[in-house]
């Protein structure tokens, strides 16, 4: 167990000590025998300059990538155990940190350490070992895309992500769809994100049909959360001529007919993006049947 800083200590000394057991846990990281306790106790840290010591100190980016291998065997056949699931998340934890920091998170990219996870990602088991595994994955895409980057855009849409989120949000549990959601809102924000999705029919009518499923799923189980990211989606893929005119064909009728109203009720931001979708498509819906009051109003 580790030493508590003495109550007698002034605050420059209790942070002092504070950051020489960060940099013990991080020394911690390179031994088998000690990596577990690191990883849990560093996974609790996560403050501003932990993710360049991390990503700077010898061999521990490689500790990280093998705590990620090491349970690859667990995923086919799934056998993977709560305990592993732990300890492997504490290890994505940590590489999220690392995603999130700008000054690691170029070198981040060029390593594709992203790519390590997209096996956890196209894991299709219920149990919540395997379930938290897909989520902290995703937390560190969605690390990645909250930056708003255009290298983190470009990276990605080399990859499989794409494919890997669209069949998360069909089939993951909420939170997972949330999450993977949200990542295929912020690579279609971005232009170039944009033109890829809309560059094929085959790209397009998969992103269309599944978020088609989910506002069919979401009409008989309200989300308001995954609601807001899934009609954030259509409003830009509104934005692209050709994929404009395909979704005044195939929008749900749920997002016409004043399904989700109550739903909206509170969230005026929602409601105001489904008003902006339903103009762009030039639907013609009546604003007050779907809860909403006239744009600019």
């Amino acid at each position: 167990m580790s030493a508590q800083p003495s109550p007698l200590m002034n605050p420059q000394q209790q942070q002092q000590t504070e950051q020489e057991k960060v940099y013990q846990w991080i020394n911690e990281l390179a031994h088998p025998d000690t990596r577990e306790t690191a990883l849990l106790e560093l996974s609790k840290k996560r403050e501003t300059d932990l993710a360049p010591m991390l990503w700077n100190s010898f061999g521990t980016a490689c500790a990280l990538l093998q705590e990620i291998v090491n349970i690859y065997p667990s995923i086919t056949p799934p056998t993977l155990t709560a305990h592993q699931s732990n300890r492997v998340c504490n290890a994505l934890a940590l590489l999220q940190c690392v995603a999130s920091h700008p000054e690691t998170r170029t070198a981040f990219l060029q390593a594709q350490i992203p790519l390590y996870l997209y096996p956890f990602l196209s894991t299709t088991s219920k149990t919540r070992p395997f379930e938290y595994l897909r989520l902290t994955s995703l937390g560190v895409i969605g690390a990645l895309v909250k930056t708003d980057e255009q290298e983190v855009i470009t990276f990605l849409l080399t990859t499989e992500i794409v494919p890997l989120c669209l069949s998360i949000m069909d089939s993951g549990s909420e939170l997972s769809k949330t999450v993977a959601t949200f990542i295929i809102q912020k690579i279609l924000l971005d232009e170039s994100g944009l033109s890829y999705i809309c560059q094929t029919y085959e790209r397009f009518s998969h992103v269309a049909i599944t978020l088609g499923k989910m506002v069919i799923q979401l009409s008989k189980d309200p989300c308001a959360r995954l609601l807001k990211h899934v009609v954030r989606c259509y409003l830009r893929l509104s934005d692209n001529t050709r994929a404009r005119k395909a979704l005044g064909q195939c929008l749900p009728d749920q997002l016409r007919d004043g399904t989700f109203a109550l739903c909206l009720q509170d969230d005026k931001s929602t409601k105001q993006w489904l008003q902006m979708l339903l103009k762009n498509l030039e639907l013609g819906a009546n604003p007050q049947q779907i809860g909403m009051s006239p744009l600019g109003s």
